[in-house]
């Protein structure tokens, strides 16, 4: 397929970062991060999540920080939840948009070390949040399935085993007429190739041509770039990244699991190669080092240590 012209970004380094770092991290300077990217151009920012403080304790102040942040008009703001009870507390805190979306694990293992249900339970539970959805006028984005490319507690998962939990969702939105915007496949636990990649898009494209796709990548293993140029070449125009390359989901099963593909990397990227982000990455890069300020120690993106090519071309030509 052509290279898109434009991507979308969806920004997820605040809830993705400061639910892992140890901390504790103060709630203005997350608060701070935020308001920083709402200056960036970037159109959709997670925020925080609303799960259990004893299992995610850096989220625990979730609530003061999307009261906290300065809304900019056009940016979307918005948080996680796993459950009924995570959505309930997201509504009365009236903060941010609420916006839904319906997840699937391929790893049965990291599904119990990650929200403690089966299968078949996971199934019920998205059920109830469709229903509550649909009940209270409550838009979907997307529907994702996570451990899409392997799973540290299982190993490998093959194409079949993606294409079973997308039939679940595909099964689930027409009992209730509902249509799925998207479908994001979710590198969790940093398994994913470009031929992985490829291979995977490949197969859920044979089945559901007409369906749009999202990448959610994480740089575990120092691919997350290069996983993202993969889905480029297959057409994919919408990624969730992670400023500066903070986070990691602390159930994955790996210490020091790294958060999504580094948003002003993947910027870059797409810059040099003449596809449109509506980000400006000056700023971004100066959110980056924020971020690395607060939290206190070297996160990985790489462009805020080498800068722009922009830069260091007008320098050149001065």
């Amino acid at each position: 397929m052509s290279l898109p012209s434009r991507i979308t970004i969806n920004e997820e380094g605040p809830r993705e970062g400061f639910q892992i770092e140890p901390g504790p991290i103060p709630t203005a300077d997350k608060i701070a991060l935020v308001d920083a990217l709402s200056e960036t151009g970037l159109t959709h920012i997670q925020v925080c999540s609303f799960v259990n403080p004893k299992k995610v304790p850096g989220m625990a102040d979730a609530d003061a920080i999307a009261c906290g942040i300065k809304r900019k008009p056009g940016v979307q703001y918005t948080g996680l939840w796993l459950n009924e009870k995570g959505l309930d507390r997201a509504i009365a805190n009236g903060c941010l948009d609420i916006i839904g979306k319906m997840s699937l694990t391929v790893s049965v293992e990291f599904l119990r070390q990650n929200q403690n249900v089966t299968h078949e339970e996971n199934l019920a539970l998205m059920r109830r949040l469709r229903d509550a959805y649909i009940d209270r006028n409550i838009p979907i984005d997307r529907v994702m399935v996570m451990s899409a490319f392997g799973c540290n507690f299982q190993g490998d998962v093959s194409p079949d085993d993606v294409l079973a939990r997308v039939a679940d969702l595909v099964e689930m939105a027409a009992e209730r007429d509902m249509a799925i915007p998207m479908l994001s496949l979710a590198d969790t636990m940093g398994w994913a190739t470009p031929e992985r990649i490829k291979r995977m898009l490949g197969a859920v494209r044979d089945r559901y041509p007409d369906l749009p796709l999202n990448l959610h990548l994480h740089d575990t293993r120092g691919l997350g770039i290069a996983n993202a140029y993969a889905g480029l070449e297959m057409g994919v125009a919408n990624f969730d990244t992670s400023v500066a390359g903070l986070g990691g989901c602390p159930f994955a099963g790996h210490k020091g699991a790294a958060g999504n593909v580094c948003t002003e990397d993947l910027v870059f990227m797409c810059e040099e190669m003449g596809i449109e982000t509506g980000v400006d990455l000056d700023k971004l890069l100066d959110a980056a080092l924020l971020a690395e300020r607060i939290v206190g120690h070297p996160l990985p993106g790489m462009v805020k240590r080498g800068g722009s090519l922009s830069a260091k071309r007008k320098e050149i030509a001065a």
